[in-house]
């Protein structure tokens, strides 16, 4: 009876090659093209890739491993990209395969936490079910805890995806994310989380420069562009807006442009008095942007329970 030849390990690794195989390539090249600035995010999740892909290659080679913990926690304010780089993560983990499936599934305290006995618990547990084999992001994760309400289930959601993050691993990565100091009164007050989070990633705010760009961008998205006048006002409108409050970065942008393009639409149907080319009903001009309030020292509020959301 022939024996079956054993299967050799390499005793070598290329990680050029790794690279460009596995997709992470085109991962990464996608995040920069995607998203404008955000550059010390963008690094760092490139050097959470290549930790990923040397840890397959010694995987490979037989050398002791561990699976590594992936859980993150992403802070800043709104508006920064936060849920899109979720979205490339679960993309790059399925793509090394740390995660089955690669998909995110996006939550808030409201779909975890229960309003009254033993329904917190089934809750939690139907979401993670969703979650498992790819990224679960929770949004504003510190809600979950509400030490000033003895009445609170939050705290039973915690230990359940405690419970989680710990056993299963391997198969699910958990997101926590939000404005930076809370986020650092969650982890004090909830030690478990802060030993289970391997990689804390900082998103700053945008520039106006690059708000500018990302507002040229979503119009473009659309089939919309700026004439020179609305350009104009575009960059003085984020000046004015980013001294307000509930300043959300490019979610405030995108919700001006869709008042733009109200107030465009408005515009046309008043004043045109015959056909319409393309390059009418596409621009977005200064007449379309000055007329918010936020020039007269007004706040746009009408979307703004929108723009408080991580």
């Amino acid at each position: 009876m022939t024996a079956e030849p054993k299967e050799m390990t390499p005793q070598t690794v290329d990680l050029a090659a790794a690279y460009e195989d596995s997709g992470v390539k085109e991962v990464l090249r996608e995040l920069d093209e995607t998203l404008i600035g955000l550059a010390p995010v963008k690094k760092r999740i490139k050097e959470t890739a290549a930790l990923l892909l040397v840890d397959r290659a010694r995987r490979e080679m037989g050398l002791a491993t561990e699976t590594p913990t992936l859980h993150m926690s992403f802070t800043g304010n709104p508006g920064t990209g936060k849920t899109t780089v979720a979205l490339k993560i679960a993309d790059l983990l399925h793509r090394l395969g740390y995660v089955r499936k690669g998909h995110l599934v996006t939550v808030t305290r409201d779909d975890l936490v229960g309003q009254y006995i033993g329904h917190t618990a089934p809750k939690t547990k139907e979401v993670l079910k969703k979650a498992m084999g790819g990224v679960l992001f929770i949004d504003e994760a510190y809600y979950l805890y509400r030490p000033e309400n003895e009445r609170d289930y939050g705290q039973e959601a915690i230990e359940i995806l405690l419970q989680v993050m710990e056993n299963n691993r391997d198969d699910l990565v958990v997101v926590l994310a939000g404005y930076a100091d809370r986020m650092d009164r969650f982890f004090d007050s909830n030690p478990g989380f802060r030993s289970r989070i391997a990689h804390h990633i900082e998103f700053p705010d945008y520039s106006d420069d690059e708000l500018a760009r990302i507002s040229e961008t979503m119009l473009a998205e659309q089939n919309y562009v700026f004439d020179a006048g609305g350009k104009h006002a575009m960059e003085e409108y984020i000046g004015k807006r980013r001294a307000q409050p509930h300043f959300a970065n490019a979610r405030s942008i995108r919700n001006a442009l869709d008042r733009a393009r109200l107030r465009q639409a408005n515009r046309l149907f008043e004043t045109s008095t015959g056909p319409l080319d393309a390059k009418a009903l596409s621009t977005i001009t200064e007449a379309d942007i000055r007329p918010s309030r936020v020039f007269q020292g007004g706040l746009d509020v009408d979307r703004a329970h929108e723009e408080t959301r991580a």
